[in-house]
């Protein structure tokens, strides 16, 4: 019995020794930690393109007067509505953390327009009319500054604008009436708000909003047998844009 329990006890010494040897040469290596995702900085330059739809109304403000007294004076209004498309570059600069200011310039084809026609009567009978106006190109150059949600940017927009918008209008009374047209660059302001996501660390996407007033050009300004005649054209619209940029 003696030598049954000795025996017990030494391979017990024997096999712990084993377990402990085996333990010895183990190494221990620690659990990899994951690595913290990369925060979406949005400081750089970029370019991009971009396509929308404008809508809004043209008016035509007009004046009828002799000898310093105006006989007639109102607008019309035109609803008036199209696309665009176009392309910008900008730079944006985050700061203080979240905060990101920036400046951007785009331009874009257009094809917003509106037209009327109708017949007033007066002037010693009937007079038919039409008016239209068409803005053929648009942009902007504006400020901006938003709140950045790592890759989601919140951002208000302002600045200058500029466009080419043709106008014409004509009337005729019996056998006679007029007919007048002008198209130039016309200059105003811009503003609006629009949100920004990064797709990945180089591309966005965005969607904005603006309101553009181009102020107002001249289309008729003339005398009609001792009647003084003025005719302006007003251009104002709204619009609603995509765009997908490549920020370097």
């Amino acid at each position: 019995m003696k030598f049954a329990i000795r025996s017990l006890t030494v391979a017990s010494i024997l096999a712990m020794g084993g377990v402990a040897a085996h333990a010895a040469d183990l190494t221990y290596e620690p659990a990899p930690v994951a690595a913290a995702p990369e925060v979406f900085n949005w400081t750089g330059f970029y370019v991009g393109v971009h396509g929308g739809v404008a809508a809004g109304d043209f008016k035509y403000p007009l004046n009828v007067s002799s000898d310093g007294q105006n006989f007639i004076n109102g607008d019309l209004k035109q609803d008036a509505s199209g696309g665009f498309g176009g392309a910008q570059i900008g730079y944006n600069w985050q700061f203080n953390p979240n905060w990101v200011i920036g400046v951007e310039a785009d331009i874009a084809a257009a094809s917003y327009e509106g037209k009327l026609s109708g017949n007033i009567n007066g002037f010693g009978g009937n007079v038919n009319f039409e008016a239209g106006s068409e803005v053929e190109w648009f942009g902007t150059v504006r400020g901006r500054i938003g709140y950045a949600l790592d890759n989601l940017l919140l951002y208000g927009t302002g600045g200058f604008a500029y466009g080419d918008v043709k106008s014409e209008i004509s009337a005729n009374l019996g056998g006679g009436g007029f007919n007048a047209s002008t198209s130039d660059t016309q200059y105003g302001w811009t503003a609006g708000a629009g949100f920004e996501y990064g797709i990945t660390k180089n591309i966005t996407l965005k969607t904005e909003y603006l309101y553009v007033d181009l102020g107002s050009q001249n289309i008729i300004d003339q005398n009609f047998d001792g009647a003084r005649l003025t005719v302006d054209a007003d251009t104002h619209f709204h619009t609603l844009k995509a765009g997908l940029n490549y920020k370097f």
